[in-house]
């Protein structure tokens, strides 16, 4: 989808469309920072990350709206059900982008039309879509025309379209891997597609094998609706020993799920969008109550801190019997895109550290050992 969830915007407030619109957290504040903006306020030189300040001073006119998470959400679950009246492989990878497996189908190229006809004129969003024959091409031709394009890629044509790129415009390359390919003379996607194997083994290990099929064109991974399902929702839930019946007490049960569920997270390399609680009382009546999150984390103390503030605003006082938590949304770390603020970041990350020390001790010494002072 092209401009997400400024796209959103302008479909719930036509008296958007045509204008510089960017959506924006902390939208009094100086410090805030814009999540996403239109086309019409890229041109006017406004980016992603970039402070608020800043884009109202490239462009004053610049219309600045707070984030609607549930509303994104929602459009993001009428796009997908858009797409599944096409095929059933569809499989999401973030709230605004998927894959679909048209082998089967006829005139995919025709196809892709009446797709992006139907999600302009159904939804009002505005979307590119790539089509190759397999997940890395297909998503390379996706962003090769912004907005409102079809694009594509077949293997042929990765000589021509392809190869003489810098390797960082490379689908799944970051700054630092780039970097990192630059220095041993990897300059160009074609540098890559030529590289030895044993010595990007040896550097990058077999992420560095990887790297050098893409660049050729190369990806086997399946269009696979249930792998999606499966990493779209990481939790874990305990029964307690004994009935829990304080919020003190659940604090405990809850950092010692979301140390359970961070390093999940971390292990598949997601990061969370949503988080969910399940009460289950001595009675065996449950309840799940979610929160969606102005930034993805993979983060334990962010998890506990949510989980903590979701069981303060629900539990009714009475015995529990189960607690669990639930990432119910995750994309990959790399695809989330970040709501950030310039005088929290370096905060959260202590916090972060400071966590993950707490619980290591912990895990050498004993759960407990360590005691909650007071103010």
């Amino acid at each position: 989808m092209n401009s997400f969830y400024a796209s959103v915007e302008m479909a719930e407030n036509p008296d958007l469309r045509g204008k510089p619109v960017a959506v924006a957290g902390n939208v009094e504040e100086r410090k805030g920072i814009i999540v996403t903006c239109s086309y019409e306020a890229r041109e006017k030189g406004v980016r992603t990350t970039m402070p608020l300040w800043q884009a109202r001073k490239v462009c004053p006119n610049l219309v600045v709206v707070p984030p609607d998470f549930e509303t994104y959400k929602m459009y993001s679950s009428r796009m997908f059900q858009l797409l599944q009246e096409y095929t059933e492989k569809v499989e999401p990878v973030s709230i605004d982008e998927g894959y679909m497996d048209v082998t089967d189908c006829q005139e995919p190229l025709e196809m892709a039309k009446e797709i992006q006809a139907r999600l302009l004129n159904e939804l009002n969003l505005p979307s590119s879509i790539g089509i190759g024959p397999n997940k890395f091409l297909a998503k390379t031709a996706s962003d090769m025309k912004k907005p409102l394009g079809i694009t594509v890629l077949r293997k042929r044509d990765l000589r021509e379209k392809l190869w003489p790129l810098k390797v960082g415009e490379m689908h799944g390359i970051g700054k630092k891997t780039e970097e990192k390919l630059n220095k041993y003379g990897i300059i160009t996607i074609k540098d890559l597609a030529d590289a030895v194997d044993y010595e990007l083994k040896h550097r990058f290990g077999i992420n560095g094998i990887k790297m050098k099929e893409r660049a050729n064109g190369i990806d086997t991974r399946p269009v696979d609706p249930s792998a999606a399902s499966d990493y779209r929702s990481i939790g874990n839930s305990t029964t307690l020993s004994e009935d829990l019946i304080s919020v003190t007490e659940s604090e405990t049960v809850f950092k010692k799920l979301a140390d359970k569920v961070s390093s999940r997270l971390k292990a598949k390399g997601y990061v969370a969008l949503t988080l969910a609680i399940t009460i289950r009382y001595s009675d065996r009546k449950t309840i799940t109550r979610s929160k969606m999150l102005p930034n993805g984390t993979q983060q334990a103390i962010d998890i506990q801190k949510t989980a903590v503030q979701l069981f303060r605003r629900h539990w009714n006082q009475e015995p529990v019997l189960l607690l669990g938590i639930t990432a119910t949304e995750v994309v990959e770390k790399e695809l989330a895109t970040y709501q950030l603020d310039l005088f929290s970041v370096e905060k959260n990350e202590k916090d972060a550290l400071l966590h993950d020390v707490l619980s290591s001790i912990e895990r050498k010494h004993g759960e407990g050992i360590i005691k909650k002072g007071k103010k």
